[in-house]
């Protein structure tokens, strides 16, 4: 039989103060205005709490300074993996400041946004950032300073809006493609204002040049299962499309899938491009050519419009474009012909 001793207690706040010979009070000054304090007494206070291992708790400093130090985002679709630069941006401009990010999936549908949004709220976060389709009245009354990432239908009233210029990236992707030598382009795309925006750009790009308008999917989703079912539809009603640009890398990738499952290969028989730069693009063995939303800036430049308005209630929303850029990779070529 083998006896286990009992596990050791926490060291609290008032065992900090005692080890340092300071008040408690003055320990939570450190913890919370370092500045505040002399040199002599925080470095007494610091190396006791290293020694005894003190983590300060999270929820006593919620109630002490009435602000939870978090932040509230929701995204419509974890499989979507754009949102993983977005978030990173988020978070290394907000760690600084002691922020931490909470993260609810909506999946599509009005009411589980609403659903996703209202139970952060319910956390009492500090601000919230909406990057699925919100309606332009489903925050009203929210109460903290909310911001909208990404181009969307619907963008509730007061909100900011910091997004990729996701006009310019359409034609980017088209230019692109014309560039090669494409004059038989589909587009795989769907339902939301970042598609619709994508949709805009590229069509516009390719009206300018004359080339074909191919469209598929356009009132659909915008995940693999929705880009394999769209390219399936594309190639079966144009089978000499040499070139496919897909709404998100997603998409993308079903359309990977479907060209492949009709013995075609890319870049030889079709070129495909993605759009958002995800991980999935990034991948070596993909190699996918994407325009890269740049949701690393959308997201630092998101946390610093939230950040803005926590400490000062009185500044307005802005409306913010950032630049998107092509990257090259090996699923574009010149077509074959």
């Amino acid at each position: 039989m083998t006896l286990h001793s009992p596990k050791a207690r926490r060291p609290t706040i008032y065992d900090v103060a005692k080890q340092a010979g300071v008040s408690p009070s003055l320990v939570s000054l450190v913890l919370q205005n370092p500045a505040r304090v002399s040199d002599k007494r925080r470095e007494a206070v610091q190396a006791a709490i290293s020694d005894l291992g003190y983590r300060p708790s999270r929820a006593a400093t919620t109630l002490a300074s009435s602000r939870t130090k978090s932040i509230g985002l929701v995204i419509d679709d974890y499989r979507n993996l754009w949102f993983v630069d977005l978030l990173r941006g988020m978070e290394s401009a907000l760690t600084e400041h002691g922020y931490q990010v909470m993260l609810a999936d909506s999946r599509p549908g009005e009411n589980r946004i609403q659903e996703a949004a209202d139970g952060l709220l319910a956390m009492h976060v500090d601000g919230l950032v909406i990057a699925a389709e919100p309606s332009a009245s489903m925050l009203a009354g929210a109460g903290v300073p909310t911001v909208v990432a990404g181009w969307r239908d619907g963008v509730p009233a007061g909100a900011d809006l910091i997004t990729n210029d996701d006009d310019g990236g359409g034609g980017m992707a088209a230019s692109h493609l014309l560039g090669l030598g494409h004059i038989r382009i589909g587009h795989l795309s769907g339902s939301g204002g970042a598609a619709a925006h994508r949709r805009a750009g590229f069509l516009s790009r390719l009206r300018e040049s004359g080339a074909e308008l191919r469209i598929a999917g356009e009132s659909g989703g915008t995940s693999e299962e929705d880009g394999y079912a769209s390219t399936c539809w594309l190639l079966d009603h144009y089978p000499d499309t040499t070139a496919i640009f897909a709404a998100n890398d997603t998409m993308a990738l079903g359309a990977l899938g479907a060209i492949k499952a009709r013995g075609l290969a890319v870049p030889a028989d079709i070129s495909v491009i993605g759009y958002d730069n995800s991980t999935l693009a990034k991948s070596r063995y993909l190699e996918l050519t994407s325009v890269d939303n740049r949701s690393d800036l959308v997201g630092v430049d998101v946390a610093k419009a939230l950040l803005a308005r926590i400490r000062d209630a009185a500044v307005g929303p802005q409306r913010k474009l950032i630049e998107p850029a092509l990257v090259v990779r090996g699923t574009t070529a010149r077509p074959a012909f």
